[in-house]
């Protein structure tokens, strides 16, 4: 149980009851930013088969931080490609409602995340943020990620391009 605005919040596995507030702050973020790269709101049969993956063991894994049943944020390790060789590896996102960010919701999600993550196979956590985003990029520093490299305007989302920053951490360096 964590303190947020006087108001306790909890981490907890991300259940099927979860999904619509999951999604909600997916539409919200890729409607007001290009954090995300949807270029329309997705439905909640769309991103069911993406939520399958997550589990309550394992590498793929989903948190939420809910206040009651309202879900203020997410944060997962997912599949990074589905070939057998990056089975080692594995992508992180974070999501958080408007209101909730700034004060330290997406640091404990992490925390609690990395935490579950210890003990899986994983050697390389990879994680690619939209630019400009200088929240995001000092949250990943904080967890141990450097720089890997920019993909410089590899997409385009309302007639501009975007360019992501890659991060990694590899699980050795933080032993």
């Amino acid at each position: 149980m964590y303190e947020f605005h006087q108001t306790a919040v909890d981490l907890a596995p991300a259940t099927a009851h979860d999904l619509p507030g999951i999604v909600v702050i997916q539409n919200h973020t890729a409607a007001t930013s290009h954090a995300r790269f949807a270029t329309r709101p997705l439905g909640m049969e769309e991103r069911r088969e993406w939520f399958a993956q997550f589990s309550e063991s394992g590498p793929y894994r989903m948190l939420v931080a809910r206040r009651g049943s309202q879900v203020l944020g997410y944060a997962c390790s997912q599949i990074y490609r589905d070939q057998e060789a990056f089975r080692e590896t594995v992508e992180v996102s974070i999501g958080l409602v408007k209101g909730s960010r700034g004060q330290g919701l997406g640091t404990s999600l992490y925390r609690a995340l990395f935490g579950l993550l210890a003990d899986e196979p994983i050697h390389a956590v990879l994680a690619g943020i939209a630019l400009p985003n200088d929240a995001s990029v000092a949250l990943h520093r904080r967890f141990g990620f450097s720089d890997v490299g920019t993909f410089c305007e590899y997409a385009v989302k309302n007639g501009q391009y975007i360019s992501s920053l890659w991060m990694q951490r590899l699980q050795s360096d933080l032993l």
